[in-house]
């Protein structure tokens, strides 16, 4: 049985950093459930290294876009190698036998008759690679809320709007198509409201695949991308993909855009799509530009790459959003690995060396047996779902339970008597204790790809752990009689301010690392901005824009967008501006109550997710077009005027 998994294709604007891994980490560790489950899984990563925002990455660096594509894509294949992740297929969207799918799934389009020629003047963000038809000239984007640039340029379309029914019929027909239930309910909303056609060529854009009508059209980015899944198994029988994983802010693109695109070409769509939530750093969402950013090196080098995976699936309900830190980290290691799966492991094969030279003596406690019994089923399921920390917290209570049966038993004082009764209940205590170990090290191989076999060796198995299957997996496969291996901990406690201060000097360095390798400045010394360009202005002009200091007395994220923030600005005035800005990706709701930010007061009226705004929160946008908000050191009044 086959079972093909995708993580995104990551785009190559900046270097990898923990968010990737999480995700990457995750799809690993379903392709190694799977093959537990006796299926022949497959995972795939990739990089999307076409687009405007690459070519202009690339142009602040003094690179082509090919140069700064090779560098990037070689940052993330050595991220995966130091991780102990295992890929099976990978794919860059530069790579020819990519360019030729896009070109052959395009021409089953036009063939099929979804896609036309037209032309198009309006505006376009960048920062989302969005043509916004309702928007006019320096609107804001309804996604992100940052300015949009005005293009006129002829495309080719493809026909989404046609397809509004067909989707909504599987979403209905398939209800766990779109994972989990939030995102379902979000997409399905967005397709009910109306689809319009898709803009899936540029002519002003020189960076991307050529369209096989003409000469002057390169793809859009979302029409080359989504089909890297597609090009990197073509010829093999893999598609469709059975899980697309992706973050929450992809979703529509993965299961909107893209089964429509494969509806267009007769092509079956992908199976699933399960969206995970963000990953914040200490309650704040990771941002270059707030200097949060946490890279995976650094917790590779201190804690190693397990104690990352396991963290990140333990600590964070999949599917949530989810906050990490260096403490919870390191704590979390220290409670669960060092002092719960360390010292299970350590304890019991020391005794069995020094109570039965080595030897797994015979006898069961039927309890734990039975509890064994129901966790590998329970985990099983657990991770069916995708709910791995719920599989996770279940391995831990049969960790407890097994720690407290051995201290009832006692095996240091029947170790002592050497009565007939007291040596058998020292048997059966060893037995049940390394038994419950084989069984804990086996479920857990998917999450410690690296820890579990040595754990497993350690215990004299014969077989591989990777061989191990759900279906033998059962209380008993120890063999009494079987020798032990040479015991040495796997999960030595460790330091936690010593852990946490080094960890963050490592970031420090890999910061200055990944800025001299893109050939630019550390974030923590940005440079000053280079001249716009932009016409000059007379202090008239400036005059007309009113500049109002305020402070922010709600907020609340925007309900289907995972970039606007629905906010009430007060400015003196006798009811608070309603205001939606595009700035969730760098603060959270909770952070911006009671603080003091610029607005300009005096702009139209325009309306965003359904939300009319009246006015615009000034803010800065540096490097990774993250916004930081204008603000004052000094204590300045509801009101005032900037002048």
């Amino acid at each position: 049985m086959k079972y093909y998994l995708t993580t995104p294709l990551y785009y190559v604007n900046a270097a990898p950093h923990i968010g990737h891994t999480y995700t990457t980490m995750a799809a690993e560790t379903i392709a190694r459930f799977k093959r537990m489950q006796g299926y022949d899984a497959v995972m795939f990563t990739g990089t999307d290294e076409h687009g405007q925002k690459v070519e202009r990455a690339a142009e602040a660096t003094g690179k082509s876009p090919q140069e700064f594509a090779d560098v990037i894509s070689a940052e993330f294949r050595k991220q995966w190698e130091k991780l102990n992740i295992r890929v099976d297929r990978t794919m860059r969207t530069t790579d020819p036998r990519h360019h030729r799918k896009v070109q052959w799934l395009f021409a089953r389009c036009l063939e099929n008759g979804y896609i036309y020629k037209g032309g198009y003047t309006g505006q376009y963000c960048v920062y989302d690679e969005l043509y916004v038809n309702e928007a006019g000239p320096g609107d804001p984007c309804p996604e992100c809320g940052r300015p949009t640039e005005t293009v006129t340029e002829e495309n080719y379309f493809f026909k989404l709007s046609a397809f509004a029914d067909r989707l909504l019929e599987l979403y209905e027909k398939q209800p766990d198509f779109i994972q989990p239930e939030t995102r379902r309910n979000e997409v399905m909303s967005f397709v009910r409201a109306g689809l319009n056609d898709l803009s899936i060529s540029r002519t002003t854009l020189k960076w991307g695949i050529p369209l096989p009508v003409e000469g002057k059209h390169v793809f859009y980015v979302w029409f080359d991308a989504l089909i890297g899944y597609m090009s990197a198994v073509d010829g093999e029988d893999l598609w469709p993909a059975d899980l697309h994983l992706i973050g929450k802010e992809i979703v529509r693109f993965h299961a909107v855009f893209w089964p429509a695109f494969c509806m267009a070409a007769a092509v079956e769509p992908p199976r699933h799509v399960f969206a995970h939530g963000w990953l914040l750093f200490e309650n704040d969402k990771m941002s270059k530009s707030r200097g949060n950013i946490v890279r995976s090196e650094p917790i590779r080098q201190v804690m190693g790459a397990d104690a990352l995976r396991y963290f990140l699936l333990r600590e964070i309900v999949f599917g949530q959003d989810g906050s990490f830190s260096y403490d919870a980290l390191v704590s979390r290691y220290n409670s669960d690995l060092a002092n719960g799966l360390g010292n299970l492991a350590s304890r019991t094969l020391a005794m069995i060396h020094q109570y039965r030279g080595d030897v797994v003596p015979p006898g069961s406690e039927p309890e734990i047996a039975a509890l064994a019994t129901g966790t590998i089923a329970l985990v099983q399921a657990s991770f069916d779902r995708f709910e791995f920390s719920k599989g996770l917290e279940a391995v831990w209570a049969l960790i407890s339970r097994v720690d407290k049966f051995i201290v009832e038993q006692a095996p240091w004082k029947l170790a002592r008597d050497n009565g007939e009764q007291a040596q058998t209940q020292l048997d059966t205590t060893l037995y049940t204790a390394a038994e419950a170990l084989r069984v804990v090290t086996a479920l857990l191989s998917p999450v410690l790809p690296q820890s579990a076999p040595r754990i497993w060796a350690q215990l004299g198995m014969a077989e591989p752990i990777e061989s191990v299957r759900f279906a033998t997996l059962a209380w008993g496969g120890l063999p009494p009689g079987q020798k032990i291996g040479e015991v040495s901990g796997v999960f030595p406690r460790i330091e936690l301010k010593e852990a946490v201060a080094k960890m963050r000097e490592l970031e420090e360095q890999s910061t200055a690392e990944q800025a001299a390798l893109l050939g630019k400045a550390p974030a923590a010394s940005p440079e000053p901005a280079a001249p716009t360009g932009a016409p000059k202005i007379s202090i008239d002009d400036f005059s007309k824009v009113d500049l109002r200091v305020g402070r922010v007395v709600f907020a609340e994220n925007v309900k289907g967008s995972d970039k606007l923030i629905h906010m009430k600005v007060d400015i003196g005035e006798p009811e608070p501006r309603t205001l939606v800005a595009g700035i969730a990706e760098a603060y959270a709701p909770a952070d911006l109550l009671h603080r003091k930010v610029v607005i300009v007061a005096n702009l139209q009226p325009r309306k965003l997710r359904g939300i009319e705004s009246n006015g615009m929160i000034v803010a800065a946008s540096v490097e990774g077009g993250k916004p930081v908000l204008a603000g004052f050191h000094e204590d300045i009044p509801i009101g005032a005027r900037l002048k």
